[in-house]
């Protein structure tokens, strides 16, 4: 996992306490790239008169003079107001460069903040993401290395952590996808209507909607769904676990967190994501199913009659086959996510927004991939 490339500062006011306690949390990259955006915050920070400052150091990744001195300046600063001011959990090795720089601060200057040219700021979003990327790649092959274990070993897979998933992310979410899905299939058949009436092609509201929902929406819709769902869990549950370091304690204990927390969760939304899938289509088809009967009063036995002329096994097989990569795709980056909050509780917000956002941009990437996959193979032809 790689550490964060910046300096991050959050500060938490207990005004319960007597005198009023500040805790000012640091963590990331304390050095002359990672500072700038925590210069302009400490140069407005004040603690209420009376209170106590306590400098929370121990997320701290890196320091170097730069990051040193900007906090030597901050204690200086409020202990000059009679403020008494408490660092805890600096490393040895800063807390004696903040020593150094405590002794010698008066001949020490950060470099001035420079505005980085746009094309400068291209090359570190770039960098960023590189490194990002790079992460990915590593989680993902240990994740393919404890599967391989596991599956090697079956014993080594918690059944019940795969249970208990499998509830969560599959059966308590079949009301909600089958209450969008239902929806979906009764958007179509309404828009459809109108234009098959101009027509006289009535009948074709069963190729419509039947087609439409088992090869492209119910398993989009579904994942979708799932993205927001479950995977924001899974990057709020590992991350919350992680600040508050029980990562750690697993690693320190032997177990390993892939095998406890990502493992089951693959496995769970590999079988779930299919059977929602497979819901989803159910509950869309019966909704055009009541608009076809309303709109243009096609009867539900005529309706099945001709959804099974127009509905094919590659209708169907092309749109579960899809299901389980888009499972994977969710649990690998909710998981991924998790893994890199750090600093404080805002951490997990950001990597949980960030899970959604990947989660459903790389779904729908990889559905327009095998809409491509399966024209140019011809897939549907071999199924029919």
């Amino acid at each position: 996992m790689t550490a964060p490339l910046m300096a991050q500062l959050v500060i938490e006011t207990d005004r319960a306490s007597v005198p009023t306690s500040v805790t000012m949390r640091c963590a990331g990259a304390w050095t002359a790239q990672g500072i700038a955006l925590v210069v302009p915050r400490l140069a407005v920070f004040s603690c209420p008169t009376g209170s106590k400052l306590l400098i929370d150091a121990a997320a701290i990744s890196a320091l170097d003079t730069a990051g040193a001195w900007l906090l030597q300046r901050t204690i200086r600063d409020i202990e000059q107001r009679g403020i008494r001011v408490q660092v805890n959990g600096l490393r040895s090795e800063f807390s004696a460069l903040l020593d150094l720089i405590a002794t010698h601060g008066t001949t020490i200057e950060p470099p001035a903040h420079l505005r980085t040219s746009w094309l400068a700021s291209i090359g570190q979003h770039t960098w960023r993401n590189l490194l990002n990327f790079s992460g990915i790649l590593a989680f993902i092959g240990e994740s393919a290395i404890v599967l391989l274990h596991s599956l090697l070993q079956p014993r080594r897979i918690r059944w019940r952590a795969v249970l208990h998933n499998l509830q969560i992310a599959g059966f308590e979410a079949l009301p909600i996808t089958g209450l969008l899905s239902f929806l979906m299939g009764v958007v179509i058949a309404y828009q459809g209507a109108d234009q098959l009436q101009r027509f006289g092609a009535n009948i074709f509201i069963a190729d419509l909607v039947g087609l439409s929902m088992l090869r492209e929406l119910s398993p989009l819709v579904t994942a979708i769904i799932v993205a927001g769902r479950s995977g924001s869990a899974y990057t709020a549950q590992i991350g919350t676990m992680k600040i508050n370091e029980e990562i750690d304690a697993l690693r320190t204990i032997g177990v390993s967190p892939q095998e406890l927390l990502v493992l089951p969760k693959i496995l769970a939304l590999v079988i779930a994501l299919p059977l929602l899938s497979v819901f989803a289509d159910i509950a869309g088809i019966l909704g055009g199913m009541l608009m076809a009967r309303s709109l243009l009063d096609v009867s539900f036995d005529v309706f099945l009659d001709r959804l099974d002329d127009a509905i094919r096994l590659s209708s169907f097989l092309t749109g579960i086959l899809k299901t389980p990569v888009f499972a994977v795709i969710i649990a690998l980056v909710g998981c991924f996510q998790g893994f890199q909050a750090s600093g404080s509780a805002d951490s997990v917000g950001q990597q949980t927004t960030v899970s959604v956002v990947q989660s459903i941009f790389l779904v729908i990437v990889t559905d327009a991939l095998f809409s491509i996959l399966f024209n140019w193979l011809r897939i549907w032809s071999y199924l029919n």
